[in-house]
């Protein structure tokens, strides 16, 4: 599985890590939340030293109960953040963590290669067009409603089965778009409880179905510390014991804030692997 970047082909076949840069003052990860250029460009050094393929860069916070911020506040945190990144890493495949096709759209005449985006077209009618139209790689994610109000709209009548079916109307109105290049994002923590959270998680190899790559965005999230009684900051074995889980289930993408934690996941469970 390839997936064309800026005109590179990335193969996915082999796992790869996306390393997570939040420039917003509230993502649920304290330690995430980067501000100033040198806290930016210190934290991009590092995870690609430790490996990582991509940099998702975000400056909306999309944690449940997250403050809604405008277009024209998104825009102003994201533009100079890229710009200052693509200078410094010009062969870097930045992806941009957006529902909006404005962002979208001005991320990648500024150096970004990949969109990435919680709802999938859902909150933004003009995503999937504008995504076709800038050919670039396109991660769909499954959430219902905002970041917001998805707290309350965990119902569903089979999760996995719902999921699937949502992904199967999103990618065929992608491709009708003309879309090349998809990566699909089950969408851990989002619309989903603890106990959905890990039924996903227990049926994961049912999206390799879909002949997609998957993301697994797992890290430091609450099914782990809450579940452990613990904080985010605590988070980093488990959020390795279940990066483990999805790569032998068949994720393509780690989506992670430790670089290095996460390529030694893929490294132990490719050489088990050898063996099988």
């Amino acid at each position: 599985m390839f997936i064309n970047c800026r005109g590179n082909l990335i193969d996915l076949s082999e796992p790869k890590v996306m390393g997570i840069i939040n420039i917003t003052p509230d993502s649920f990860f304290e330690g995430s939340r980067k501000q100033t250029d040198k806290e930016i460009l210190s934290s991009a050094e590092k995870m690609l030293k430790e490996g990582a393929s991509f940099l998702d860069i975000g400056a909306y916070s999309s944690r449940p109960g997250a403050q809604d911020i405008s277009e024209e506040e998104e825009l102003e945190r994201m533009i100079p953040k890229l710009k200052l990144l693509e200078q410094h890493f010009p062969e870097v495949n930045f992806s941009v963590d957006t529902f909006r096709s404005r962002v979208a759209k001005e991320a990648v005449e500024n150096g970004a290669a990949i969109i990435n985006d919680i709802s999938a077209g859902n909150l933004d009618a003009q995503m999937i067009e504008t995504v076709a139209s800038l050919k670039a790689p396109y991660i769909m994610m499954h959430m219902k409603g905002t970041p917001q109000t998805m707290k309350d709209l965990n119902q569903y009548g089979d999760l996995t089965a719902d999921i699937l079916f949502y992904f199967s109307e999103k990618i065929s109105a992608a491709r009708k778009a003309g879309i090349n290049d998809l990566i699909i994002d089950p969408g851990f923590g989002f619309a989903k409880n603890i106990a959905q959270n890990f039924e996903l998680l227990n049926k994961l190899e049912l999206f390799k179905n879909i002949e997609l790559p998957f993301l697994a965005g797992l890290s430091r999230k609450s099914l782990i510390w809450k579940t452990l009684n613990s904080t985010p900051e605590d988070a980093l074995n488990g959020t390795s014991i279940l990066n483990t889980i999805a790569l032998n289930k068949g994720a393509s993408i780690l989506r992670v804030h430790d670089v290095k934690e996460a390529m030694e996941c893929i490294k132990l469970t490719g050489e088990l692997n050898n063996y099988v």
